[in-house]
């Protein structure tokens, strides 16, 4: 059975009704190539905006604490429904089956917190500078949030996202990445189990998805209807879409591009760095925004580390994502393998040599080999994020150049170092160290838990969703002061007298 065909089996499995149309986005699955199906594209967005506002209009009434129950019911069906959603992320994203597993519990995880966070959305009391008064600060729900997903992590972000925001009172409407809207519809069918167990104080168009291309995105995105967009993808996507949102004055999260680095120091400890350089650089075939792309190594260490690694590189378990003891599986589509050559050819016309892996697989589907290329400098192929299991080797002699070359490019995710000693990790994690959001010692760049707010780009600022105060996003500030004396003062000495 061709892979999109199981995809579709898996859909209806978990409830989902999509029927094929004409028209529309075509479904496919990276495994083996296979076209399935077409969706019908979602037309009436004027009305899912409508009725999404009409429901913030309902669900900010509704207490958090009970907000939260409906999280807390959404995080049993994500539960019951683990197994085939995560089946269903193999089949359309091409994630090896523990990967899959790992998103779906991410999910789970997601609605842990939030369900705890319901009852603690905390505010401020203030000391009024004025006799008889009281002064707090408050946290109000925002408004409807839009999720923008890329193919990556199909599921994870948006609930990393909406999880937060139906606890805050916020609806959710969410436009998927159009190379992986079956997962989408199969999580709305999930998440719609949990409202038909929690009753009818959730109103209709709290969680609404949207099937269609980049022009979907951009037309919500210009909606002054919806205060927060919430984007995930490349730079450039990234930038489009914070010019767009400023230009009505809305706020936007951005989690974007990862050209992460790893530094490894003379005292590192070898073994722990290659088995996390090969897990970090090659994991979901390189397309993670945490995705190891930069190895900078000192010079006495270089030799032996690039050989540990070289040798790793030579067992990579590469094949089909469903097929157990496979490690590496399939880019997501054949523009990606070309990138991924357009990168390397790039990489050897700026000084640079191909020491490992870089070929195609004969076999359906854009199977690569992950690569490891030694660079000269950090040139302007480095500097740029290719999707794709690529791992530029540089060296270095002094640390601080480690870390200059470290932030010497504008993608700023999460970045990592390699030391045993205290001085290198605690300078790496100083003001003057790492710029990146995520900065780990003797720990690679992927793998972030729920509880730290994921993300924060040098150039976006500070945490975003899933975690710590991540909520505050999800809502508005309000300053409230109660007069409970007899008087109204005006000014300083001044008085009504009536």
């Amino acid at each position: 059975m061709a892979a999109i065909d199981e995809a579709w089996e898996v859909l209806a499995r978990l409830g989902a009704t999509a029927e094929g149309a004409e028209t529309g986005l075509k479904t496919r699955s990276p495994i083996d190539g296979s076209v399935g199906r077409t969706l019908e594209e979602t037309r009436d967005l004027e009305g899912v905006a409508a009725r999404a506002v009409e429901a913030f209009r309902a669900w900010r009434r509704v207490p958090a604490p009970r907000r939260g129950e409906l999280v807390r019911l959404f995080g049993e069906e994500l539960r019951a429904s683990k197994e085939d959603l995560a089946r269903l992320v193999t089949l359309e994203a091409g994630k090896i089956t523990s990967e899959g597993l790992g998103e779906v519990q991410e999910m789970i995880d997601v609605c842990d917190f939030a369900v705890g966070l319901s009852r603690q959305l905390y505010g401020l009391t203030l000391p009024s500078e004025r006799p008889g008064h009281h002064m707090r600060e408050t946290w109000q729900p925002l408004g409807v949030v839009l999720v923008i997903s890329a193919f990556n992590f199909p599921v994870a972000v948006w609930a990393w996202n909406a999880a937060l925001a139906l606890v805050c009172g916020d609806p959710v409407i969410w436009k998927p990445s159009e190379k992986t809207p079956l997962t989408a519809l199969a999580t709305q069918a999930v998440f719609q189990r949990a409202l038909a167990r929690f009753g009818d104080d959730a109103p209709e168009g709290l969680s609404q998805v949207v099937i269609g291309g980049r022009e979907a995105g951009e037309t919500l995105a210009a909606d002054p209807r919806i205060p927060l967009v919430s984007a995930t993808g490349s730079t450039r996507m990234g930038r489009a879409v914070a010019r767009t949102v400023a230009e009505r004055l809305g706020r936007s999260l951005l989690e974007l591009g990862g050209n992460n680095a790893m530094i490894v120091t003379p005292s590192a400890d070898l073994d722990m760095a290659v088995r996390a350089i090969a897990f970090s650089a090659v994991g979901t075939c390189g397309q993670r925004c945490t995705t190891l792309r930069r190895l900078l190594v000192h010079e006495d260490v270089a030799a032996a580390l690039i050989g540990r690694l070289k040798s790793a590189y030579g067992t990579l378990p590469i094949g089909d994502p469903r097929d157990d003891g496979t490690l590496v599986g399939p880019l997501i589509d054949a523009d990606a393998a070309e990138a991924f050559d357009r990168a390397l050819a790039q990489a050897v016309a700026e000084g640079g040599e191909v020491i490992a892996g870089g070929d195609r697989m004969a076999r359906d589907g854009a199977y690569v080999r992950p690569a490891i290329v030694r660079m000269p400098a950090q040139t302007a192929v480095v500097e740029h994020e290719t999707f794709a299991p690529i791992l530029y080797v540089l060296t270095w002699r002094d640390f601080d150049q480690a870390v200059e070359m470290q932030n010497a490019v504008p993608q700023g995710l999460s970045s990592c170092v390699f030391t045993d000693s205290v001085r290198e990790a605690e300078a790496f994690l100083s003001a003057w160290g790492s710029d990146c959001g995520i900065a780990n010692v003797n720990i690679g760049p992927s793998g972030a838990e729920i509880g730290g707010a994921f993300g924060g780009e040098k150039d976006t600022g500070g945490g975003r969703e899933s975690g710590s105060d991540a909520w505050k996003a999800y809502m508005r500030r309000q300053t409230q002061t109660v007069n409970f004396s007899r008087d109204l003062p005006l000014a300083q000495g001044v008085r009504f007298d009536l």
